[in-house]
């Protein structure tokens, strides 16, 4: 597995991955950024700049998430919500199929292991309220508001 650090406007976000697709991509508080980055991982720190610069609203390198059969169901489904959109965890519990199973979704939806790509931070509550984010709300909301399409004081 390769690793690089890169600086973004949330923090330093860690990529993990090889040539079977990137496993990992979180954010951290701090770290040191990395001063080569490996081959393999960089279309990904290009594709990820061109996000954080508005000049990307999607990805398209190869994922290899590790996971659970129902934690893989709940990420790929995560894909299909649109760049400046979002969906509550209820509708998404509906699109797979299963309305009680909400608080499974919910679980899954926070052990999403490619923060940002797989678009965990579009999930929000029934009631439009900012739920839940492994990065921390902050980051969500920066998220959210970073894709929202059009340009306003704040989303939240």
């Amino acid at each position: 597995m390769e690793i690089a650090f890169i600086k973004t406007p949330i923090g330093i976000a860690k990529i993990v991955g090889d040539e079977n697709g990137i496993t990992e991509i979180s954010v951290l508080d701090e770290g040191e950024v990395s001063k080569t980055i490996p081959p393999i991982l960089q279309v990904v720190v290009q594709q990820l700049q061109e996000y954080f610069l508005n000049k990307r609203s999607t990805f398209d390198f190869k994922l290899n998430p590790k996971g659970t059969e129902f934690q893989q169901r709940v990420w790929k489904e995560l894909l299909n919500i649109p760049f400046g959109k979002t969906i509550s965890y209820l509708d998404l519990s509906k699109k797979l199929g299963d309305v009680k199973a909400i608080r499974a979704v919910a679980s899954a939806n926070g052990k999403n292991p490619l923060w940002i790509v797989v678009p965990c931070h579009r999930v929000i509550g029934t009631d439009g309220s900012l739920t839940g984010y492994a990065g921390g709300l902050w980051r969500k909301k920066w998220l959210l508001e970073h894709e929202s399409p059009t340009s306003q004081q704040t989303l939240f």
